[in-house]
C-alpha cells in the first residue's frame, strides 16, 4: 500500500551556476509530497497520516519553510531539495518524494539512484 501526503512551503533561493532568471534571488510556493510504502497492519493502516505529517514537519519543513534555501543546502535546485528531504526522512518506509518548485514544474525521486553526493544540512 502507498500512503502520500503533500505540504506547501514558502522559500527563496538562487541558482548561482544557472544562466537565466533563476540565478537571481527569487521565491516560490513550493510543495513536497512524501509517499510511503508499507503493508496494511492489523489496525487497518499502512501508515498513520498524523505521524507522517509530524515527521515531515519536524525533519523537513522546520528547516525549509520561510527560509533562504541557499543557507540550508548547496545548489538548492528542486532536484537537490528532493535528495535532501529523502535523506532527512530515510527513517521512514519511503517510496517517493516529489517536489514542486512551481505549479507546473515537479521533480520526483524514488531512491533507486544514488544522490551523487552527500547533501549538507
Amino acid at each position: 500500500m502507498r500512503v502520500s501526503r503533500s505540504f506547501p512551503f514558502e522559500a527563496a533561493h538562487r541558482l548561482e551556476e544557472y544562466e537565466g532568471k533563476c540565478e537571481t534571488l527569487h521565491g516560490h510556493t513550493w510543495r513536497i509530497e512524501v509517499t510511503l510504502e508499507a503493508p496494511v497492519g492489523p489496525d487497518g493502516l499502512a501508515f498513520d497520516f498524523v505521524v507522517l505529517e509530524r515527521e515531515v514537519r519536524k525533519h523537513v519543513l522546520a528547516h525549509l519553510d520561510h527560509t533562504y534555501l541557499n543557507d540550508v543546502l548547496p545548489v538548492p535546485s528542486a532536484e537537490r531539495v528532493a535528495l535532501w528531504a529523502w535523506e532527512r526522512l530515510s527513517h521512514l518506509p519511503l517510496a517517493e518524494i516529489r517536489i514542486w518548485e512551481t505549479p507546473d514544474c515537479v521533480v520526483s525521486y524514488d531512491g533507486s539512484h544514488g544522490s551523487g553526493s552527500k547533501q549538507d544540512g
